[in-house]
């Protein structure tokens, strides 16, 4: 049972062509979660009408992609049984052949998989800056042939931006922290689903990005530079996802981007950074059943029913 999860904020523009793609796949998702993430555009009603006949979970609060995909997983989990969970944003156009391609990749592989990716590029083809794996570090012998055996390479973070995840590590592992509102979330579930699990790129499965400017996450953060800063500390300090030598890594490449960034816009970023660093230190990320509740509290039952199970707050 394959779930696609497609979570919307305002963009009634881009996702019925989402959709679209997704009732275009050579093989089908078996089911479609929408989280309609308190759209104040057509978006949710868009969902609600396409023919895919999308589970639509029209929350009462915009808790960024962190939330909604938090949510979005757990009603995959417990509503629609799945064993495998494919995420994605609402501007992500999956190319015809995508799911089949990280199935067969998938099936064709000779170790378990916990996680697959799909490439994904701009709408001019070239390869997204934004959502590159980051290649495994360390990665054995064997990890590479077994990778490179189905056209893959191992990765050791992935993008929800079209990620393939095993249900069964979810369940044993947790959900995304909803707290985190935008950005690192994905870096840190990912990290923690492949910490001790294996993930590949498969390069055949293709997604199209449709981000409004080609570049990364860091090219024109703006104030999401507050959530850039606070939620990639939270993930390094806060959490088991990485090794130390990982923390080291990832942490002095995060650095020297954000020195880059703050050389060029000191006034405009220095005092997001500055608060980002201070609420970093000051606490972790809330539960994130509590982040829903009471707006939406059947999601966030949900979502502590499946942080229970896999023994987290």
């Amino acid at each position: 049972m394959v779930v696609a999860v497609v979570v919307t904020f305002n963009r009634e523009h881009l996702v019925g062509e989402c959709l679209d793609a997704l009732a275009a796949q050579t093989r089908r998702p078996d089911a479609v979660v929408v989280v309609d993430n308190a759209s104040t555009d057509a978006s949710g009603r868009i969902a609600d009408a396409h023919p895919i006949a999308a589970d639509v979970l029209h929350l009462h609060r915009n808790v960024g992609g962190a939330g909604g995909f938090a949510a979005g997983m757990a009603r995959a989990l417990e509503q629609h049984g799945a064993d495998w969970i494919w995420l994605m944003d609402d501007d992500t156009i999956a190319r015809p052949g995508a799911l089949r391609a990280l199935l067969e990749a998938e099936a064709a592989a000779p170790a378990r998989l916990s996680l697959l990716s799909s490439r994904a590029v701009w709408s001019d083809g070239r390869d997204h800056p934004m959502n590159t794996p980051r290649t495994k570090v360390g990665a054995s012998r064997r990890e590479r042939a077994d990778a490179a055996a189905i056209g893959a390479r191992p990765i050791r973070t992935a993008s929800y931006v079209s990620a393939f995840l095993r249900a069964e590590d979810v369940l044993r592992l947790g959900l995304p922290h909803a707290d985190y509102f935008i950005w690192s979330d994905d870096f840190e579930h990912t990290g923690r689903l492949l910490r001790r699990g294996r993930g590949v790129h498969v390069a055949a499965s293709v997604v199209e990005h449709r981000t409004a400017l080609f570049g990364d996450a860091q090219s024109s953060p703006g104030p999401r530079f507050y959530y850039d800063v606070r939620n990639r500390l939270w993930a390094l300090m806060r959490t088991a996802s990485f090794s130390p030598l990982e923390r080291l890594l990832y942490g002095g490449s995060t650095l020297r981007g954000w020195l880059r960034l703050l050389r060029r816009h000191p006034a405009e970023l220095g005092p997001l950074g500055g608060r980002g660093l201070r609420d970093a230190l000051a606490r972790g990320p809330r539960p994130s059943a509590s982040v829903l509740a009471p707006e939406d509290a059947e999601a966030a039952a949900a979502i502590a029913r499946i942080e229970r199970r896999a023994g987290r707050r």
